[in-house]
């Protein structure tokens, strides 16, 4: 059997700022973010299986990424846990979803975090091929599994 990449595409709104920037993104401010997650492997082949003929099934691909990714991110502020934002007394409590990174909240670090997290979650014989996550409708970071 020939192998095949599957991509599913998700969107998600975050609000995030860049400690230590020296340009407009040092302040709050928010994405629409459009993310694609593209898996490799070989169509199951087994005719008894419900799954015959899949890499994947899209619903589990949408299962791992909405419930690891979407649902935590989604409306989210975003923060370098560098950053002094501590000072500021309740910043944390003001937000529902607040998630202190311990990396700088960039399109290119947020793509290398997704894809570690997509990759534990994945089925056995199923792979991350690529990521590609779109900050804005013009500008976008890819990580490639085969690069890393």
């Amino acid at each position: 059997m020939k192998t095949v990449r599957v991509t599913k595409q998700f969107n998600f709104e975050s609000a995030h700022a860049l400690w230590n920037y020296d340009g407009k993104c040092k302040n709050l401010h928010g994405h629409t973010y459009k993310l694609f997650v593209t898996v490799i492997g070989k169509p199951i082949e087994d005719v008894s299986s419900p799954k015959l003929g899949m890499v994947i099934d899209f619903g589990d691909l949408k299962k791992i990424v909405k419930t690891h990714i979407v649902n935590v991110f989604d409306h989210a502020v975003i923060l370098n846990n560098k950053a002094p934002y501590k000072s500021f007394k309740n910043v944390p409590e003001m937000f529902e979803r607040f998630i202190s990174t311990d990396y700088q909240p960039t399109c290119e670090n947020m793509t290398i975090h997704f894809a570690d997290i997509i990759k534990k979650h994945l089925p056995v014989d199923v792979n991350l091929h690529s990521i590609k996550l779109y900050e804005t409708e013009t500008s976008y970071s890819e990580y490639f599994t085969k690069d890393n």
